[in-house]
This record gives structure tokens, sequence and C-alpha cells, in this order.
């Protein structure tokens, strides 16, 4: 083969190289659903053929890389309101609901039996409860051996949406804490990591540690967790089953798009800290955004199984109706 032929043939490859990777949906944020975007991602390929590259990097990063126009779509636990969207130029709407536990490193207290009422969860992360025996942690664990240890509390030290929503449970206990992505914690001792996977590996490697997980990485890594006291009183143990009476409450609109904070829900089953998370376009990539939706309507109608495996709970079958309509509205699909 001369020279000319051989530049010639690179050139091409490198020409086709781009384009394959230009058809690469690139999209980043929210760690809350990683683990369940990942499978999604792969049976995707498998199915299709067509590449979708999500990166967990947490929920602030994720609404920054979109609205700077990074990436093609971004993942967010917290849901932006109508105003800040229409100020970005964005579309929203969900794609699974998923749920935070608060997970546990105390020797001989095995996985469901510390149950934590709410005036605890609040003594434990405002600093008013700083050892494990505290009155108002063993006075719903009187079977327990709880020790007079300095409790560690494991945070996010990113932006994140996962703290967005733990920090909504938290405020609807005590309206004095703050709702926020990256509040200044007043616990006793904080370590702080980032995302869902370095709270995991600080929860797993500091002894009388607790912090506040996605479910799914509990199940990944043999965390034990609390039960929850919910609004009505009882105590739940962080189930499929009780995530998904949580998630009945949780009401959509796509007149908003799609905006709801479904955490503390009502009933007696309910598992109180639950969350929707969000998927993010830009309004101007009309293109593009039919590639990710068409991404998402297959993880619609064939990612349930996974989702549920990891413990995330699938959207009912109206919403996603619902949200296919949007998609329609706004030329999306």
């Amino acid at each position: 083969m001369t020279l000319k032929k051989i530049v010639t043939a690179a050139l091409a490859a490198s020409v086709a190289l781009t384009a394959l990777n230009a058809d690469e949906l690139k999209g980043r944020g929210a760690s809350f659903p990683g683990p369940v975007y990942k499978a999604w991602t792969s049976e995707y390929f498998a199915a299709t053929g067509n590449k979708v590259n999500y990166t967990p990097t947490g929920s602030g990063d994720g609404i920054k890389s979109i609205t700077k126009r990074m990436v093609d779509f971004a993942g967010s636990d917290k849901p932006l309101k109508p105003k800040k969207l229409q100020k970005e130029k964005l579309y929203m709407f969900p794609s699974v609901i998923g749920s935070i536990v608060l997970a546990y490193n105390i020797d001989g207290v095995k996985d469901g039996e510390l149950k934590l009422s709410r005036a605890a969860i609040d003594a434990i992360f405002s600093g008013k409860a700083k050892f494990w025996d505290d009155a108002v942690i063993t006075k719903e664990n009187t079977g327990l051996k709880l020790p007079h240890a300095p409790i560690t509390t494991c945070v996010r030290a990113d932006k994140s949406g996962t703290t967005f929503n733990f920090t909504y449970f938290l405020n609807k206990i005590n309206p004095d804490v703050k709702v926020s992505k990256k509040p200044t914690w007043k616990a006793a001792k904080v370590v702080a990591g980032k995302s869902n996977s370095g709270v995991s590996a600080n929860i797993q490697q500091i002894k009388n540690s607790i912090g506040y997980i996605e479910y799914s990485y509990k199940i990944k890594l043999g965390l034990p967790a609390a039960q929850v006291e919910n609004k009505e009183g009882k105590f739940i143990n962080p189930t499929v089953k009780s995530f998904q009476d949580a998630a009945k409450y949780a009401t959509w609109t796509p007149d908003n798009d799609f905006y709801a904070v479904i955490g503390d829900p009502a009933g007696s089953t309910s598992y109180p800290i639950v969350a929707a998370t969000f998927i993010l376009l830009p309004q101007e990539k009309s293109e593009k955004n039919k590639q990710v939706t068409a991404f998402i309507d297959w993880a619609y109608t064939n990612g349930d199984k996974a989702a549920a495996d990891l413990g995330y709970v699938p959207l009912p079958k109206e919403t996603k109706d619902q949200i296919r309509k949007y998609w329609e509205a706004k030329g999306i699909k």
C-alpha cells in the first residue's frame, strides 16, 4: 500500500471514529441513581448497540454540567423549580424512585436491629446526641448494648441531591434544619466523602459511624441499616415493599415539569426517606434529546426488573405515559 493510500485510510478511520464518538450520549450528575443507570446503559448497549456514558459525580455537578452544556443530559436528585428550568432553558422529568437509608458500623448491632426515632435522628445530625448510649437513642433500643462511644456522622463532601432529600426529611422533623445540597453540619464528629460510594466507604471503615446513603449501595456492600420512624410513628425497615408503599403518595404533573419532592410520605407502612431522581435536558438540542429520550423510553419499557433488583422503585405506568406525552409536546420524542 502506498503512503498516500495509508494516509487516506487513516483519515477515513479517524473520521469514522469521530462520528462514532459523536453518537455516544454523555451524561453526568446524581450518584443516587448511579447503579441503575449503569445497569440500564449496559443493557441498552447490548440490545441496540447505542452507547450511553453516565458518570455519577453528584447532583450539583450534574446541574452545573448541563447548565454549561458540557453534557447531553444530567441527573439530579434535587428537582429544579419551573422558574429555574425556564431561566436555564431546561426540560426535566423523573426516571426512577429510590430511597435513602441510615447505614451504621456498630460492633454487635446487626442489620435492622437499630431503631432510630425521628427525635434520635435529629439529635444525631444536629449534635445534640454525641454518644451512642445517649438516652434519646437507647429509649427505643432497650434490647441492644449500645457503646459509650462518640458518634461519627458520615456525610457528603460534594453538592448532593441525596443530601438535599435527606435534609428535606430532617426539616420535616426539625424546621430549623435548612434544606440544602451542601449544609453546614452541626453533628459532634463529621467525616465527609464524595458521592454515595465515598460515604459508604467511610461507614465501612469507621467504627461507631452512621451515614445516609442510597439503598442500592447498602445492598451492594452489605451494610447494616436502621429501622426509621415514619410520620405515623411506625418503625419501618428499608425494603422495596416499604419504598413502593411510600411511592404511591408521589404526585406528578407535566405542567410544572414533574417538580415534586416526595420525602416523608403518609402511610403507616411507608418508609419515610424516599426520593425521585430526575433527568435534565437542554431545550435547544432537540435531535440529541430524541436520542436521550429513546434511551429512557427503552429503560421505561425494559428496565423495571433491573431497577427492582437493585432496590429502586420503577415509575408507575401512568407516570411513564405522562412523561411520553410531555416529550411529544416538547418535540423531543
